[in-house]
């Protein structure tokens, strides 16, 4: 019986690196190769799979063929894989507990692949997880509750340590099967007052000069995204991350635009170690598969 060519991982990470980057000199900087070594591995993948992947052009811009295309989630996930096994095989074996807090905007998006994962290579760790606002989870950090929390842009505190795990677009969020944005004034539904989302918003209605109202108020997202759903209102949500039943609202919808915004990851003082370092890595890997899935930035970068 004849058996496919496997596909060495180190060309796959090279290949999914031009394409990510789109540039040939950043993925051999990434890789710590020369540009002409980077050039022989796309040879080399190409020629196992018998197909280019990748076009060159003027002024050195790099363009993913329909078969490139195809290739590069796949070649993620192969990776991704491969890195899990990898690290399940090569960290050392962590046990305890660890305490983690986070808004529910991202429990459910982000922490159950992060989770999963992380159980699979450290089976013998007992995790917390604790759902609140951003601005009640820092207390819990400052107290020494929490061991790591993600929290919304705005509320990490001073001098604890902070890693940005996604950066994007807020925007104005509708039904899909209602008109609630063509109501004047315009029906808003948002968080507390405390909100920083919130704040943004307000903001920008009332520099723009779009008469609004706030017709629904919840603690969480989760709250403002039913009366969203229901046709009764609009709602502001980071750009990918956008639940199912809602479309994006643009200027041609008389809305105004809003800032860019960051989620973040903070680490405790005196949080329980190795095991909360090896749980942020899982979920700052989390974070970066699934941005770039939705064809958000890169993140990972120490704040």
């Amino acid at each position: 019986m004849n058996h496919p060519a496997s596909l060495d991982p180190d060309l796959l990470r090279v290949f999914v690196y031009i394409a990510e980057e789109r540039s040939f000199t950043r993925a051999a900087q990434l890789v710590g190769r020369t540009q002409s070594a980077v050039s022989m591995q796309v040879q080399r993948l190409e020629a196992v799979l018998g197909q280019q992947l990748l076009h060159r052009g003027r002024g050195g811009s790099v363009e993913l063929t329909r078969h490139g295309q195809f290739l590069l989630q796949r070649a993620r996930d192969m990776l991704a894989l491969n890195d899990d096994v990898w690290r399940t095989f090569h960290q050392p074996s962590v046990s305890g507990t660890v305490c983690i807090g986070t808004p529910d905007d991202y429990a459910l998006r982000f922490l159950p692949d992060a989770l999963m994962r992380f159980a699979q290579s450290h089976p013998n760790v007992e995790v917390e997880v604790v759902c609140a606002p951003s601005d009640e989870l820092v207390p819990r950090l400052k107290a020494g509750t929490l061991d790591l929390t993600l929290l919304s842009d705005g509320y990490q505190p001073e001098q604890f340590p902070t890693t940005e795990l996604w950066r994007g677009p807020l925007v104005w969020i509708t039904s899909d099967r209602h008109t609630a944005h063509r109501i004047d004034p315009l029906p808003v539904a948002l968080a507390s007052s405390l909100c920083h989302w919130r704040k943004a918003a307000v903001a920008q209605l009332e520099r723009s000069g779009r008469a609004y109202r706030v017709a629904y108020t919840s603690a969480t997202q989760t709250g403002t995204l039913a009366p969203v759903l229901a046709g009764l209102a609009v709602g502001v949500s980071p750009s990918t991350m956008l639940p199912p039943g809602v479309r994006v609202l643009g200027p041609e919808d008389n809305v105004p635009s809003l800032p860019d915004f960051r989620v973040v990851m903070v680490k405790g003082r005196d949080a329980r170690q190795p095991v909360t370092d090896v749980l942020g890595d899982y979920i700052a890997e989390t974070f970066a598969r699934e941005t770039e899935k939705a064809g958000g930035m890169r993140t990972g970068l120490a704040a």
